[in-house]
Order: structure tokens, then C-alpha cells, then sequence
């Protein structure tokens, strides 16, 4: 390989939140922190060489992106997706949960119910509550290892419903949705007038066997109906820069959004985001490969160690993204309290609990496999410790 994932990189002392937090939510900083959803591999040459260009420049004013800016972007969702967008159609947001934040004050008012598929990447649920919303779950249902959508309870449950939040792929079942699910949940979005938010920040990161199929590109309606965010900060490593963006395609639903946004003077970036995003997307290309094969190898690790050696740890092999959901259900916690206790106390390893992202992931811990592969040896090497004393 050219880069090198197996470098330790020391993050203590940087402020990184999966140390600095640790204490205050297991009362102990002797774990391998495992659970923030960045990696710890260091960020791309490519990008850190831009950062670096911006830096001699020595005056950090307001910046306003470039055409270079959205035409590596233009370029990177046409290459890999087949996503047609002009310059138009894109807006600079600054993170995507900032993002759902402002399309749903833009595009629902208090009250409208919005609709979620739990387990799902829990700020969902709290920017909807957060602004005055109501959640309407329909919940996603486990069968042969893979998260799958029930959409007779779909049809029911969009009924009455302003929006829906899309994972796509999901956070942390790891589903990179095929075209015909996606093209069912049109039809059913398309019959309740159902505009459609689609979070798809781990598009970049689908495994060579599957493929991200953008939500707005299943059809006319969609892409009419459809605010798609995406972002080059979780697949290279700088969500700490803040550089995301979102497609909307209709000039009306456009004029909203994009109209709100600028309105409330809500969606500048910092003088380095437009730089490591056009960076990443016009360098990224190679690291990228390289690195998805690299987190493959890990994800096939720990699955192969858990069915050697943990059999009653079930790994839901994800077919998108670095993190992976371990079903724990068979361990025969009275709560999730116990399970929590046995992975930080016992394992010594700070993971997320399951049932952050709704009541459906109990009995199941989220792992973050973006690290050395030497750092993951040892997580599980120290989850076998404390597995044999069940």
C-alpha cells in the first residue's frame, strides 16, 4: 500500500473527543476508545498539503468557495454515482446535522411529524424533538444479518408525515439500500406527498460488493423531492474541518431551503473547508480504495474472531461504512446498564450502547473498526478476557 494504516498516531492531548469524553461517560480513561464515529488513521497528505498551501497565505478572512470548488464536487457525484448537479443545485452546509437541522425548519413548521427508521443515527431524533417536531419511528426489522425496511409498516406509518430522514447507507445497521428498496420508498414517499431528506455521509464508504445509489437518483419524483447531503469529511478522515454539501434539485424546494439558508446567514465556511473538500475530491481518489480495503480487513477480523472465539457476539457485517453493529443479545444481560458495564468495566473498551440510536438497538454495542489493525487485535483480544468470565 502507499499510505499507512497501521501507524499509532497519539490523539491524547488534542482534544479529541473519544479521550476528552471518556471519563465523563464510563468514569475510567483506560479504555481503547472505540465509539466516535472518526477514524485514527492520519488524514491524507493531499489534504493536509492544501491546508497548509491556505496557510501561508497568512489572512484567515471570510471565503467564499470557488468554481473549483463545486466543479470537484460536480465531477466526484458524476464519476461515482451518476449523479448529475450543476453549480446551482449545491450550497455549502456547515455538517449535516446542522444541515437536517435547517431543512426541517425550512420545510416543516412545529408540529409536522417527521419520520425516522430506528435504530438510525440518533441526532435524528433529537433535532426533530429540538425543533419542535415529532418523531414518527418505523422501525427497521433484523433478518439474516442484514437490517431490512418493513414497508407495509412504512405505508402506514408515512401517513400524515412531512418529511422523512433517509440514512442511506445506514448508521449503524451499515445497509448500502439497493436501488429497488430505494425505488419502493419513493412510491410510497410519492403517494403521501412525503418530501424526503436523505443523510448520505457514508456514501464514499460502500464495500466493493455493494453500491450507493444516491436517493435522488431513483427517479423524476425523487429527485424533485429530495434533499440530499452529503460530505468528504467522514471517508478522509477531517470532520473536525466541517465541510459538507447538499444537492436539491427543484427550484422550488431550492428557493426554500437554499433561500433559509441564506437568509439566516447559516451556511459559511471556514476559510479551510472549501479547500480540504476540493482536495479530497479531486485526490482522494487512491487513498480511498486503499483505505476501504484496509477497514474490510478489520470489519473481516472481527467477525472471524467473534464466530471463532465469541460465538455468542454476533457481528452485522456492515456493506457500508467503518462501523459495525455487534448484536449482544445471546450474552444474557438483564439490561443494557449490564452490557454497557461488561464492554467498559470488563473488556475495558468504551463502545456506543446500542440503544442510543432508539429502544430497537438494545443488546447490541456499536464498534468503530477505523484504527490500526493492531489497536483492533488488541480490543478483541481484551473482549475474549472478559468474554470467558461470563
Amino acid at each position: 500500500m502507499k499510505y499507512n494504516f497501521d501507524e499509532l498516531i497519539e490523539r491524547r492531548g488534542t482534544h479529541a473527543i473519544k479521550y476528552e469524553a471518556m471519563q465523563e461517560l464510563w468514569g475510567r480513561t483506560d479504555l481503547i476508545p472505540m465509539w466516535v464515529a472518526d477514524m485514527d488513521f492520519r488524514t491524507p497528505p493531499f489534504i493536509l498539503n492544501a491546508l497548509r498551501r491556505r496557510m501561508e497565505h497568512e489572512i484567515f478572512g471570510y471565503t467564499a468557495p470557488g468554481d473549483s470548488y463545486f466543479r470537484s464536487i460536480i465531477e466526484w457525484v458524476g464519476r461515482r454515482y451518476g449523479m448529475t448537479a450543476r453549480q446551482e443545485d449545491i450550497h455549502y452546509i456547515p455538517g449535516i446535522v446542522p444541515g437536517i437541522h435547517h431543512a426541517l425548519c425550512a420545510l416543516s413548521e412545529k408540529g409536522d411529524k417527521i419520520m425516522i427508521q430506528p435504530p438510525v443515527y440518533h441526532p435524528f431524533r433529537q433535532v426533530i424533538e429540538g425543533t419542535g417536531r415529532v418523531p414518527v419511528c418505523s422501525p427497521l426489522t433484523l433478518h439474516e444479518g442484514r437490517f431490512r425496511m418493513d414497508f407495509d409498516r412504512m405505508a402506514h406509518d408515512l401517513k400524515g408525515c412531512k418529511l422523512f430522514i433517509l440514512c442511506n447507507p445506514h448508521n449503524p445497521g451499515g445497509v448500502a439500500w439497493t436501488r429497488d428498496e430505494l425505488a419502493t420508498v419513493a412510491s410510497l414517499c410519492e403517494a403521501e406527498g412525503v418530501t424526503v431528506i436523505s443523510d448520505e455521509i457514508h456514501a464514499d464508504m460502500v464495500f466493493k460488493a455493494h453500491k450507493h445509489t444516491p436517493f435522488a437518483t431513483i427517479n423524476p419524483w425523487a429527485r424533485e423531492h429530495t434533499v440530499t447531503f452529503m460530505a468528504p469529511s467522514k471517508v478522509f478522515n477531517m470532520p473536525g474541518v466541517i465541510a459538507s454539501e447538499a444537492f436539491v434539485f427543484a427550484p422550488s424546494l431550492r428557493e426554500r431551503f437554499y433561500g433559509y439558508l441564506e437568509q439566516n446567514d447559516l451556511a459559511m465556511g471556514s476559510v479551510f473547508s472549501y479547500a480540504a473538500a476540493e482536495a479530497a475530491y479531486t485526490e482522494g481518489e487512491e487513498w480511498l480504495t486503499q483505505m476501504l480495503d484496509y477497514v474490510w480487513d478489520n470489519i473481516c477480523l472481527v467477525d472471524e474472531t467473534l464466530r471463532r472465539e465469541m460465538p455468542r457476539i454476533k457481528a452485522i457485517i456492515p456493506e457500508a461504512s467503518f462501523l459495525v453493529f455487534l448484536d449482544c443479545r445471546e450474552l444474557g444481560f438483564d439490561s443494557q446498564d449490564g452490557l454497557v458495564d461488561f464492554f467498559a468495566n470488563g473488556a475495558r473498551l468504551g463502545l456506543n450502547s446500542g440503544d442510543m440510536f432508539g429502544k430497537e438497538g438494545t443488546g447490541f454495542m456499536r464498534l468503530n473498526v477505523a484504527a490500526p489493525r493492531s489497536v483492533v487485535t488488541q480490543a478483541l483480544k481484551q473482549l475474549k478476557e472478559a468474554y470467558q468470565t461470563l
